[in-house]
């Protein structure tokens, strides 16, 4: 027998899939290694399982045709690349709470799925990710991102994205439930006006690689009023989604789950962020 090289394209698509599994296990590792984690994904109902997973294809088809890990000519495409992403999410979860001892023979069935399904989003994330992250792409790649990025609707889609990955790292854990059962209003209002200061900051002032810039004879008034606002209101959306599929809003009057809402928000609206930086 003789070594036949791969063909070039069998090579890259092998190389992205490699790269794909590595930004699972990078994006998924904090959730990964959470114990609240553990414990929500052995009693979560599957009902919430089954809506996280249906409501983030949508999202993952978008992240695929903004930063997938391989060129795609149709929303096709896309979508083959989205359920990609999460079948290696899914893969790379079992094998690393596997290998962390969170699974194993004696797991129940029922809560091993459990985890592997709550981790599987977030590491699907880094799965698509890494194309972008992982990989410095050539400058035609880069020049094709820009313009998919462009529309007003992709910058709103992007910073949901950044919304979505932070808060299902932060909203199974015990301590958003303990900081926003001490905070009154007044903390709450200045948590609101910290995250609408610090997304904008971050996209428009700051100066950081990647940020965005502000652009010719746009006002930051304007800019907060068509990005910021908007892109904070999604964040609280995806916190309260977040939250519910974690089960921390049953049982909650207005006013407690409004608090945590906003606390969730906080981070949620980091994620949104940085997220326009780094896509």
């Amino acid at each position: 027998m003789t070594d036949t090289p791969l063909p070039r394209n069998d090579r890259r698509f092998l190389t992205a899939v490699a790269r794909a599994f590595g930004g699972a296990g990078l994006f998924a590792l904090p959730l990964l290694m959470t114990e609240e984690m553990w414990e929500i994904g052995a009693t979560i109902p599957a009902g919430r399982i089954l809506a996280l997973l249906v409501g983030a294809l949508p999202l993952l088809v978008g992240l695929s045709y903004i930063a997938g890990f391989e060129e795609t000519p149709s929303l096709v495409d896309d979508a083959l690349d989205a359920f990609v992403a999460l079948g290696i999410g899914i893969a790379a979860s079992a094998f690393l709470l596997w290998l962390t001892g969170a699974i194993g023979p004696g797991t129940p069935a029922r809560a091993g799925i459990g985890m592997v399904a709550l981790q599987a989003v977030p590491a699907a994330i880094g799965a698509l990710l890494a194309r972008s992250q992982l990989h410095a792409s050539p400058d035609e790649d880069r020049a094709e991102r820009q313009r998919r990025e462009a529309s007003w609707r992709a910058e709103l889609f992007t910073m949901m994205i950044g919304s979505l990955f932070l808060a299902l790292n932060i909203a199974p854990t015990e301590e958003v439930v303990m900081i926003a059962v001490r905070l009154d209003e007044w903390h709450l209002l200045g948590l609101i006006g910290v995250s609408l200061v610090a997304m904008h900051a971050f996209a428009y002032t700051l100066e950081f690689r990647g940020q965005a810039g502000r652009p010719e004879g746009a006002s930051h008034l304007a800019l907060v009023l068509r990005f910021t606002a908007p892109g904070y209101v999604l964040g609280l959306l995806v916190s309260a989604a977040a939250l519910w599929v974690f089960g921390r809003t049953q049982g909650l009057s207005p006013e407690p789950l409004v608090a945590i809402i906003v606390v969730l928000g906080f981070p949620a609206a980091l994620g949104a962020a940085a997220a326009r930086l780094v896509l």
